[in-house]
């Protein structure tokens, strides 16, 4: 897992629009990148229902959020039409971003292992750099912790 002074991986991703997006053509000085396991299942709903509710307090920070799943672009445009919500939704089929920011792991359920997404969640600085980093997020309330994050950074 990155940590903060390290430097964003590069990626090319798809956004739920099927345009290619990369770290260096996001707007923004300061990118929020959270992963996600899944579109529309609870937990994600509600991260990704609380990071749109803040939206525009992540934009007078000068920040975009970015979510990124395994998820198809169809399945996103599904996601954000069906739960009304208003971010960028990277789609990762090929696990690129998902393994250059460590947050491709092996997980345990019931006694079966298998690789999937740890919900985590990275602020990249106007630089580049990861400016922090949270491995293993709650969803619930995660939204205003990186907003305080961020405030707090900016100064």
């Amino acid at each position: 897992m990155l940590k903060a002074g390290d430097k964003a991986p590069g990626f090319t991703l798809k956004d739920q629009n099927d345009n290619e997006v990369t770290l260096e053509n996001l707007p923004g000085n300061w990118v929020v990148f959270y992963f996600y396991p899944r579109d529309n299942t609870p937990g994600c709903t509600t991260e990704a229902c609380d990071f749109t509710a803040r939206k525009n307090e992540f934009t007078e920070l000068n920040a975009i959020v970015v979510g990124v799943s395994p998820d198809s672009t169809s399945s996103h445009r599904n996601f954000i039409g069906k739960q009304g919500l208003d971010l960028l939704l990277l789609s990762d089929p090929g696990h690129e971003a998902l393994e250059a920011f460590g947050a491709w792991k092996l997980k345990k359920n019931y006694g079966r292992e298998y690789m999937g997404v740890q919900r985590s969640t990275f602020l990249i600085d106007p630089e580049g750099k990861i400016a922090h980093a949270w491995p293993n997020v709650k969803a619930k309330g995660h939204a205003e912790v990186v907003r305080e994050k961020l405030a707090e950074l900016k100064g």
